[in-house]
């Protein structure tokens, strides 16, 4: 095997578990809900927001810091955290426990993803970093596939193993990482703003709780208005962090580009769609039909499957006739996938007919939007900004998927039979209103019929 690839399987590893982690605790979701049955909901969700909502503080300040103190370092430490925090998670015997070792698996999530690339496009000659951008974003893809089968499978044992899995893998891509890759850097990077990554988490989160708990507690309760108006004010402050800081979380000059602020958007609330549509289906499937969890996870196969396979070929489409375009069919295509499924739900399964057809539709949708939107947001930077920008819009898929995670909550609660599938058709609904919208966000963004990819930024090499 020659060196670039197996710098390219190493790199591929972080990325793949990086957003393994994303899809493949939603399938085990039911089990932790019946290993921990003294635990709501409510704080089982939290197993999942709290990843979504560290990796998306963190993505950026990791990304700053891996430049300034080296992207290699910060790739094996993010590797060696996230194997560590693994083997915590399996091994929780709480749910606090677990969440807590969820949000450091996050933490090395956070530092191995922005790495990945940085450290795998040097091994290309500038003519073929396309293709590099293609191993990395197919690692991702491969991922969203094999979550759902891959989880069920691995359920059928315990739900600890979804988490114990990621071990011997990261062994070895440490193992071959430690001989393998260069050591790049930019030391006149300036330090990232940390106090402004742990205020957006800190704002996240209040307003995650806000919508996760206001069913219960009561939306005009003072504990619910007092997370609303604790999330403004850190949000506010981050903010206002970021017009002084030089390093910020996210920097204004960014939002002051249109086509890059409308796909911002677009991504936020179209993963708040996607969280809904991620989790609701494993619930639903597993509760409402009752089927086993590896049933569960065959059955919602192919949806992921279609992103898999329709993410590059759509990325060049997108190149071609323009990714706003691409990423308004996409957005439409999820919607209708959600409005089948909306239309089709019932306490009786009939998985061929009704939940089938909306995966598929759903999936075609997932593909042509995720390489669209993050292609129409970075087309308009210049590639000083390419980096940063792109980090920016991954940190709003993860909020996105958050607060999808806890509206979801908000709206299905603890209903079960006929009553939960009305409930679950108001989730739907839900679903295809953040898709319409996003379609119209992804209008807005404007930009040209076709964009070319912006140059690749050299990186200095050390020994």
């Amino acid at each position: 095997m020659s060196r670039r690839a197996k710098v390219a399987v190493v790199v591929c590893v972080g990325v793949f578990l990086s957003s393994l982690d994303l899809f493949i605790v939603n399938i085990a979701f039911p089990d932790l809900r019946r290993d921990f049955p003294d635990s709501s909901l409510a704080e089982l969700s939290w197993v999942l927001n709290v990843y979504a909502i560290v990796f998306a503080a963190l993505l950026v300040p990791a990304g700053r810091w891996a430049d300034r103190a080296g992207r290699k370092r910060a790739f094996l430490a993010g590797l060696a955290l996230f194997m560590v925090a693994s083997a915590a998670s399996a091994a929780a015997p709480s749910v606090e426990f677990l969440i807590g070792a969820r949000a450091f698996q996050a933490a090395g999530a956070a530092l191995m993803l922005p790495t990945s690339l940085a450290l795998l496009l040097p091994e290309f000659p500038p003519h073929r970093r396309q293709v590099a951008v293609g191993i990395w974003a197919a690692a991702g893809g491969g991922a969203a596939a094999a979550g759902p089968p891959v989880g069920g499978l691995l359920v059928e044992g315990s739900w600890r193993l979804v988490f114990l899995v990621n071990v011997p893998l990261v062994l070895a891509a440490l193992a071959v990482g430690l001989k393998i890759l260069h050591e790049s850097r930019d030391p006149a990077g300036a330090r990232p703003d940390a106090a402004g990554a742990a205020l957006l988490a800190g704002g996240i989160g209040a307003l995650a709780l806000a919508i996760v708990e206001g069913p219960d507690w009561g939306w005009g309760s003072a504990r619910v208005v007092g997370l609303l108006a604790a999330s403004v004010l850190l949000v506010a402050a981050v903010a206002a962090r970021s017009t002084r800081h030089p390093a910020p979380v996210v920097e204004p000059e960014l939002l002051k580009v249109r086509g890059f602020a409308f796909a911002g958007v677009a991504i936020v609330v179209f993963f708040m769609g996607f969280g809904v549509m991620l989790l609701g289906t494993v619930l639903f499937v597993t509760t409402v039909w009752a089927e086993p969890i590896l049933t569960a996870g065959l059955m919602l196969a192919p949806g992921p499957a279609m992103v898999a396979v329709l993410s590059v070929p759509a990325s060049l489409v997108g190149q071609r006739v323009g990714q706003r375009s691409v990423g308004v069919v996409g957005t439409l295509f999820f919607a209708l996938g959600g409005l089948w499924w909306l239309t089709h739900m019932s306490v009786t399964p009939d998985y061929a007919s009704d939940l089938l057809p909306s995966l598929v539709l759903g999936g075609i949708g997932v593909a042509l939007t995720l390489p669209s939107a993050q292609g129409a947001g970075t087309a308009t930077l210049p590639p000083s900004r390419l980096a940063t920008g792109t980090a920016v819009l991954i940190m709003a898929r993860q909020i996105g998927m958050a607060l999808g995670v806890a509206i979801l909550i908000a709206i299905v609660g603890t209903s079960s039979g006929s009553e939960a599938v009305g409930a679950f058709k108001d989730a739907w609904v839900f679903v295809v209103g953040t898709a319409v919208t996003a379609s119209l966000a992804m209008v807005a963004a404007g930009g040209r019929a076709a964009e070319a990819p912006p140059a690749a930024q050299p990186v200095e090499l050390v020994a």
